[in-house]
């Protein structure tokens, strides 16, 4: 296993376009593998046309997997010695500013559900909690977008 080791876990990720800007950027920051889990769409998928187009073709060379459930993954990938970090904000535990996150890898960072984010049991099964501090009016970022932004962090 590679000491800078990164995977992405998209999990519950409705907007296709979402999923293949997610690829672009896990090729573009040289993410290991991408997990898609729960509903998140695959490059073999359905509309995986939709994907495609947004991945210009990152999802042909971007080692990935279809996970249905996400709770065995990350137990798999906590056996064989990956730290867990989940992207989240606007909640009532103990969270990480992204500017102050010292990983520790190997890391595998998820990316919850684009409006309701990650669920208190996916928050439960983390090493890490992780916010990008907000400026402006709006709460949030999309997810594509968030995970551009944590990715830059986490390999800075």
């Amino acid at each position: 296993m590679k000491t800078k080791e990164l995977y992405l876990i998209a999990h519950n990720i409705r907007s296709l376009h979402n999923v293949g800007a997610i690829f672009r950027t896990a090729d573009s920051f040289g993410v290991d593998k991408v997990y898609l889990t729960g509903y998140t769409g695959a490059p073999n998928g359905k509309n995986a046309d939709k994907i495609s187009k947004v991945a210009l073709g990152a999802e042909q060379f971007v080692a990935w997997e279809k996970k249905v459930q996400l709770g065995p993954l990350i137990k798999k990938l906590r056996a064989s010695g990956v730290r867990i970090a989940v992207l989240e904000n606007n909640i009532q535990r103990k969270i990480t500013s992204l500017p102050n996150f010292k990983p520790k890898f190997p890391l595998a960072l998820i990316l919850g559900e684009e409006t309701k984010g990650n669920t208190k049991q996916i928050l439960d099964l983390a090493d890490d909690i992780l916010e990008i501090p907000m400026h402006g009016q709006k709460e949030s970022l999309n997810v594509s977008v968030a995970c551009g932004v944590a990715l830059y962090q986490i390999r800075k």
